[in-house]
């Protein structure tokens, strides 16, 4: 069969992202169709896109790491999906597509009372905001947690995550626009980004102890965070926003600045402050499958609202969703919608 897709044939500039028809193989024995309607996008294929992020695949290659759709057709191992059931599902890239081939471990049933794109905006996010709470920052009841980029898909689900935890959560912003959304997701207290982010946050502590930062900006914010911690507390980095090229391809004046200048740790320091810093990126979990759905289900379990979406964008101008997505304007999930 045919199928439509946006590719790249080599990382550098999004304008080089092509929509383009191609053949797809029927599905191999463990494999599911799925007929793909919303993908979510990710900051991840941005840097994929201009090269860079370390797991860009080399060559020409589908962006895209979530989607939900239909199932199409099965491969004759396949048991527990039937054609016509609604999923959700990740992928290491290739899910800028209408149509994919996909391993039946890596697509989950989307829960009834949520949309395709619900579905699509929920995976990467929550399992991220999830690992890094609970796993690596041991998040504990009462503590206080900021997070970064609060807004956004991983922020809004960090928090609500946060919440059932019973932490109190200070939530960052780049732009006064997004405060309605933060008291609408119950955070309890808000910075917006500037030059004076070490006192804003001091004061938003009120006392309090910081016990866990999830950050994902990078340079002077990453510091100042650092910097505030208690003793004992914990940054978890999983990734580094100040790098987003402005344009469609990188600046590399800027990015050989920002490589430049980045925070560097004593780790004499660190212990003797008792301060920890930890960094991870989510894709590494594509390969352990078992752990991936293992953390998957604890999340479900914790019956979070659906992600929420922010803005919808149709399949052919994923260009034009990834410029809005990288102009920090989004709130929420962006979303390409390839079919109503």
């Amino acid at each position: 069969m045919l199928r439509k897709v946006h590719k790249i044939n080599k990382a550098g500039d999004i304008n080089n992202l092509k929509l383009v028809t191609e053949e797809l193989s029927f599905p191999k024995d463990n494999e599911v169709t799925v007929e793909i309607n919303s993908i979510g996008l990710n900051f991840a294929d941005i840097f994929a896109l201009t090269g860079l992020y370390s797991a860009t695949p080399k060559g020409s290659f589908i962006p895209g790491l979530e989607f939900s759709g239909t199932v199409h057709s099965i491969g004759k191992n396949v048991v527990q999906f039937t054609a016509g059931q609604k999923v959700m599902g990740v992928t290491r890239f290739g899910a800028y597509s209408d149509f994919i081939n996909i391993d039946q471990r890596y697509i989950y049933i989307l829960p009834e009372t949520w949309s395709f794109s619900e579905g699509a905006g929920f995976i990467t996010q929550a399992l991220t905001a999830y690992y890094a709470l609970s796993y690596l920052g041991s998040l504990k009841k009462n503590q206080t947690v900021l997070i970064h980029s609060a807004a956004g898909g991983v922020g809004i689900l960090a928090n609500r995550i946060a919440k059932k935890l019973g932490a109190y959560t200070i939530g960052s912003i780049g732009d006064t626009n997004k405060i309605p959304i933060l008291k609408s997701e119950g955070y309890d207290a808000y910075i917006v980004r500037s030059n004076n982010f070490y006192n804003d946050l001091f004061n938003a502590l009120q006392g309090r102890e910081l016990n866990l930062v999830l950050e994902c900006i990078g340079g002077q914010i990453f510091k100042d965070s650092y910097k505030l911690l208690s003793s004992g507390g914990r940054l978890i980095t999983y990734g580094s926003a100040n790098f987003t090229p402005e344009n469609s391809h990188p600046n590399w004046i800027n990015v050989v600045r920002n490589y430049l200048f980045r925070p560097k740790l004593d780790p004499l320091s660190m212990t003797s402050e008792n301060k920890s810093v930890m960094a991870f990126n989510l894709i590494w979990m594509w390969d352990k499958i078992e752990e991936l759905s293992s953390l998957l289900k604890e999340v479900l379990a914790l019956e979070l609202k659906p992600q929420l979406i922010g803005r919808e964008f149709p399949f052919e101008d994923a260009k034009g969703a990834l410029n809005y997505f990288k102009s920090g304007k989004s709130i929420g999930k962006v979303i390409l919608k390839v079919r109503s």
